[in-house]
């Protein structure tokens, strides 16, 4: 069979998905293999190796594939720093830059440099650095005293990050000969705050997923991977973000949720409500990604357990030998439901904005602060924890609200699952089969075409 395969390598475990046609008029997923992520073995490639082989064996035939793509969220995935001038401006333009490319965010700066941040930096160990500052044509002065201790930093370390500058515009040329100077890659691309209560995030995120196809090789093996691969890599909450972007245009209003060994994730594509944003007291954007590293269901199980509090009435008081990275047993999956479900609650409510109430000289004003996800027409479950266990639509029902000071979707909202667990290697594949992509989308949604 000839075939194009995406490999999805998390925290817990990786899937080589395969499919046919993408170009054609019959585009079809046409298998799936699972295996353990091999970070702890040394090397990642073994796991996708692995996969592919579980692969072969359901489909009952040789595999031969004319493209491979892959999205990784291993070793931690895409860590990011990113520091700009004002944290409510600048900095919050480049953390929704980072978290909408598939960024694990590290650490956020407003203000000058200071001696503690780049040995936070260097803690971090970033695989990319992201430096904003000041609208265009605006304040030079803290952006360049940033470059120029940020690039004798990481020259003395010889860190070899590459450095995205995504600030005031009149600073550009200067920023690029300080890096450039010291022998450090630098990126330079549009302002992501340009202009007073202007986000511009979109080519920052491009540039961010560009520089890590080309950097990937954090996790063990994975510059075997980039080898292998012949359609590029992509961080696996990128690829998400991709997807649903894609089905935005095609469906509307919409908001993902992808639960994980190790994090939830919450994508929204919505412009929300018009009277909504005639009073919001901050700008959002069209797209927006969080990402919730305290809330996963293996990895992180223990952060969910303390939220919710007298599981071992419920489960035994040894329940944590319970929670596994593939529950089997009726009881591991009751226990992991539980787990999903309360990640799913927090991680929404996260995510969503809601109404306040202040006083001015004319009386009572409502505002609303944060994102509105009211006019969300479709709820879409992603990820093994949602697609994979009984459950899962009740779950993402459970997140809409009546209630008028939650920014939440509405009851009204429709719930899709992502039944074939493909809609992260669909977006990879949006990139360059769009039309293929998407029809398999709504196949695996239950959405009719």
């Amino acid at each position: 069979m000839a075939a194009t395969l995406v490999a999805e390598i998390g925290s817990t475990t990786t899937v080589v998905n395969a499919f046919t046609g993408l170009d054609g008029e019959n585009p079809c997923f046409a298998g799936q293999g699972f295996a353990p992520t091999s970070v702890s073995r040394g090397d990642v490639l073994l796991g996708v190796n692995q996969a592919m082989e579980q692969l072969r064996a359901r489909l009952g035939e040789e595999l031969n594939y004319d493209g491979f793509y892959a999205t990784s969220s291993a070793a931690g995935g895409l860590k990011m720093t990113v520091h700009g001038l004002v944290y409510d401006m600048t900095v919050k333009a480049a953390k929704e830059a980072a978290l909408g490319a598939g960024a694990v965010l590290r650490l956020a700066t407003a203000g000058k440099l200071e001696e503690a941040d780049l040995t936070q930096i260097a803690a971090v160990g970033p695989n990319i650095i992201l430096l904003s500052g000041g609208v265009d044509y605006g304040d030079k002065e803290v952006v360049l005293h940033n470059a120029r201790v940020l690039s004798q930093a990481l020259e003395k370390r010889g860190a070899g990050i590459p450095v995205v500058y995504a600030g005031n515009i009149a600073a550009g040329q200067e920023v690029e000969g300080i890096f450039r100077s010291r022998g450090i890659e630098i990126h330079l691309v549009e302002n992501v705050y340009p202009s007073i209560d202007q986000l511009n995030v979109e080519p920052t995120r491009s540039v961010i997923q560009q520089v890590f196809e080309k950097h990937i090789t954090e996790a063990p093996g994975m510059a075997r991977i980039r080898e292998k691969v012949r359609g590029g890599i992509m961080p696996t909450p990128g690829a998400v973000m991709q997807g649903a972007r894609e089905l935005y245009q095609e469906i509307g209003d919409l908001m993902v949720v992808d639960v994980g060994g190790a994090t939830t994730d919450v994508h929204s594509v919505t412009e929300g409500e018009e009277e909504i944003s005639k009073i919001s007291t901050g700008t959002e954007p069209v797209a927006k990604r969080t990402v919730e590293g305290d809330l996963g269901v293996y990895v992180n199980a223990p952060h969910i357990i303390e939220l919710i509090g007298n599981l071992a009435s419920r489960y035994g008081g040894d329940f944590a030998k319970l929670i596994k990275p593939v529950p089997s047993s009726e009881q591991e999956i009751a226990l992991s439901r539980e787990l999903t479900a309360k990640a799913v609650e927090v991680a929404v409510k996260r995510h969503a904005g809601r109404l306040t109430t202040t006083f001015g000289p004319g009386g009572k004003i409502t505002l609303a602060q944060g994102k509105d996800l009211t006019k969300v027409k479709f709820i879409i479950g992603t990820g093994g924890a949602l697609t994979r266990l009984p459950g899962g639509p009740e779950i993402l029902q459970s997140v809409t609200s009546h209630q008028a000071k939650e920014l939440l979707p509405r009851p009204s909202a429709a719930v899709l699952l992502d039944n074939y667990y493909i809609f992260a290697s669909l977006g990879v594949l949006a990139r360059q089969h769009r039309t293929g992509a998407l029809y398999l989308m709504r196949e695996s949604l239950g959405i009719d075409s």
